[in-house]
């Protein structure tokens, strides 16, 4: 009996640690929230004008991120973060998708607290925002503008600008074109030579 050597095997690779690991601290953060009725979400996931001798209002700038409302928010921010992350990651490497992250959720929720001083906001939306807009500009080359970033801005940003004017659901637009114009500065920067 022969043994096929040119048969390989499939292994499974953590092959995007920051975005894996992103997402597995949204759901625990998410699991957490349900099981403590949403207390924990108030407490540590969840950023809104609070006092600023709180240790934790600096924690919660940059941990908003991590909190949803639900499985719905959940699984649509983890949809898309975990389809765009990991070949933004690959293209720009761990220690940049982490300061991407970084920046948008502090962006976010500066701004969000100056502007709404009654709204807690919470999840990846920005995030995912900052992810559409900085995979747009992947084949950036100095000197030029691709089309498809001008188009990915008008559909995306566009869609909150105007979301945000004629709607009153509990979606935070601001913190989606925040996300859109942090991704769209740093892929700018990151990719021009």
């Amino acid at each position: 009996m022969a043994f096929d050597k040119t048969k390989k095997s499939i292994r499974v690779t953590f092959n995007s640690p920051a975005v894996l690991i992103f997402s597995i601290i949204c759901l625990a953060a998410l699991i957490l929230s349900l099981l403590t009725g949403g207390r924990s979400n108030y407490l540590l996931f969840e950023t809104y004008r609070s006092k600023w001798t709180d240790p934790l209002t600096f924690l919660r700038l940059f941990t908003h991120v991590f909190g949803h409302g639900g499985w719905d928010h959940f699984i649509g921010n983890m949809s898309f973060i975990l389809l765009l992350g990991p070949m933004l990651e690959e293209k720009y490497g761990t220690k940049k998708i982490v300061l991407i992250i970084a920046l948008t959720a502090l962006a976010t929720s500066i701004i969000h607290c100056f502007l709404f001083s009654n709204v807690r906001l919470c999840g990846a939306s920005g995030v995912v925002f900052a992810f559409i807009l900085l995979i747009s500009f992947t084949s950036f080359k100095d000197g030029e503008l691709p089309v498809t970033v001008i188009l990915v801005a008008l559909i995306y940003i566009g869609k909150q600008v105007f979301a945000g004017i004629v709607s009153q659901d509990n979606i935070s637009n601001l913190a989606h074109i925040i996300g859109g114009i942090v991704g769209a500065v740093v892929g700018y920067h990151w990719n021009k030579k």
